[in-house]
């Protein structure tokens, strides 16, 4: 009797010991081959990192012309951003007498860290860009209307962590130029009304950046907002699939019909109309029963591929030519970094990161429109684009309409000729300072390049409305002024300002120190 149980025992593990490789791959991936669209969807539904997309994606979505994969590209300089941050903070350390050195030893000693502080640099600096980029994309198609309010705030609070990242990270190599670009950036900081200097006090941790500001800055860049950056992010995907995914146009949309009709026979004008064609490979079945409505109440199901291998293949090869791209970029040019912070001896210009020199710019004219007014008026009225302009027609589309393509273009040619305009007046003149010299504060913020351009803006916001009757053309006409004046006075912070912020064109050398 004991023979044979132990002769069944030995049968059984030897038995188990022979499907030990079948049973490890298939308790690992729980597939066959992907030869049928239910096998497609499982492995979306049962992989931890695919998961997060969705099954299947309307045609619409995989258009790289609509999209420009600008939000992946975001996401892809995120992770890559987290990759060489962590192995950054091996070598990093957050003391004064040491950050410097240490970047130093990362160029000359730490075998490819040089490499590896270029592609972080560049990332940072890309990243920015590409999210900027991402919600313009997001304005010009109309994809922030709803159910996609929520979404478009959270993508501008996104927005908002990104330069948080970015310029918590500028510190950290104590260097001239990250010294003096933090003492502007706080400085900036400072000018909000009530609590500007006590929030200047808590960044830097005193009145002066050093040692407590090196340490909050490191804290901040490497622990908090990047936990905040991933909650927010996981909102904001979360969002796009609770929405319906990207945002396309009514005519993509297939109309829902009958799951029993004949097409044919439902087309008006007697042609063949593909709706919900039969395929014997695809079931229905109830799962669960919730209370409201989904995104896909009266659209059908077709027009849609799924996400295995449309959607993950294209998502794999953007990623491996973004890394690639920020690797030859980070190959070629080097993340710039000057001499040991000196306290004693600033920089001459003292700039702030490029981000952030439009509103220098604004601030060297006003320092509470450049400093308070602008900067708050711009988030405000971030925060409301998708509760002011709400209508259906054009969203999915770039630029709405052909007409709002020309009023686009006419409002770029007008803000930059009315900027140049303002900016040479205030120039020859001097400023209103040079004709009354005793003229009020309220009139110097009133009276400056700044000030005007935002009047012109509303101006030419409600002409735009009363000509063509159109909130979105007006809006989109409006927008693409703030995008230039932004860009426009970005160009001159960071290339057409030099010594004491006076005004050189780029052929114009600087005067020696």
């Amino acid at each position: 009797m004991g023979n044979r149980k132990s002769h069944g025992m030995m049968q059984e593990f030897w038995r188990n010991a022979r499907a030990l490789p079948g049973n490890v791959w298939r308790s690992t991936i729980r597939h066959g081959p992907l030869d049928t669209d239910l096998d497609r969807a499982e492995v979306m539904n049962q992989n931890f990192f695919l998961h997060i997309l969705p099954v299947s994606v309307h045609r619409n979505t995989l258009r790289f012309s609509y999209s420009l994969g600008l939000g992946a590209i975001a996401f892809i300089l995120f992770l890559i951003l987290i990759g060489t941050g962590i192995i950054l903070m091996f070598y990093y350390v957050p003391a004064v007498d040491q950050a410097y050195p240490r970047m130093k030893d990362l160029e000359f000693v730490v075998s490819n860290g040089k490499l590896l502080r270029n592609l972080h640099r560049w990332a940072a600096h890309g990243m920015v860009a590409v999210v900027f980029l991402h919600m313009c994309r997001v304005f010009y198609t109309g994809s922030f209307r709803p159910p996609r309010e929520f979404n478009w705030v959270v993508g501008v609070v996104l927005f908002f962590l990104t330069l948080g990242l970015s310029f918590t990270g500028y510190l950290l190599p104590w260097d001239q130029l990250a010294f003096w670009a933090i003492t502007v950036g706080t400085n900036i900081v400072a000018y909000l009304p009530g609590v500007g200097k006590q929030l200047r006090f808590l960044l830097l941790g005193g009145n002066e950046v050093g040692q407590e500001a090196l340490i909050r800055f490191y804290v901040l860049h490497i622990a908090i907002l990047p936990v905040l950056a991933l909650i927010v992010l996981g909102v904001h995907f979360w969002r796009i699939r609770k929405d319906g995914g990207l945002s396309r146009p009514e005519e993509a949309e297939s109309p829902l019909v009958s799951m029993t009709a004949t097409p044919a026979s439902r087309d008006p004008a007697g042609g063949s109309l593909q709706i919900f064609p039969a395929d014997p490979r695809k079931t229905y079945g109830l799962m669960e029963l919730v209370k409201g409505r989904t995104p896909m109440v009266d659209r059908g199901p077709e027009d849609t591929l799924t996400a295995w291998p449309h959607l993950v293949f294209r998502l794999f090869t953007l990623s491996l030519l973004t890394l690639v791209i920020f690797l030859i970029v980070s190959l070629f040019f080097d993340a710039p970094l000057k001499e040991l912070a000196n306290p004693n001896f600033p920089e001459n210009p003292a700039k702030a990161p490029w981000y952030f020199l439009g509103l220098q710019e604004l601030v060297s004219y006003s320092a509470f429109m450049g400093g308070v007014f602008i900067p708050t008026l711009t988030v405000v009225a971030l925060m409301l684009i998708p509760y002011i302009d709400r209508g259906p027609a054009g969203t999915g589309v770039w630029f709405h309409s052909r007409r709002a393509r020309k009023i686009a273009l006419l409002s770029a040619i007008l803000t930059t000729a009315v900027i140049w305009l303002l900016l040479f007046a205030n120039m020859r003149t001097g400023g209103v300072r040079r004709f009354y010299p005793d003229s009020p504060q309220w009139l110097i913020d009133l009276l400056n390049p700044g000030t005007l351009t935002v009047l012109y803006l509303v101006v030419f916001f409600f002409i735009a409305g009363y000509l063509t009757d159109s909130l979105r053309e007006a809006s989109i006409g409006l927008f693409t002024g703030f995008l230039i004046g932004f860009t426009l006075f970005t160009v001159i912070g960071v290339f057409l300002r030099g010594p004491n912020w006076e005004f050189y064109w780029f052929w114009q050398s600087w005067p020696a120190p």
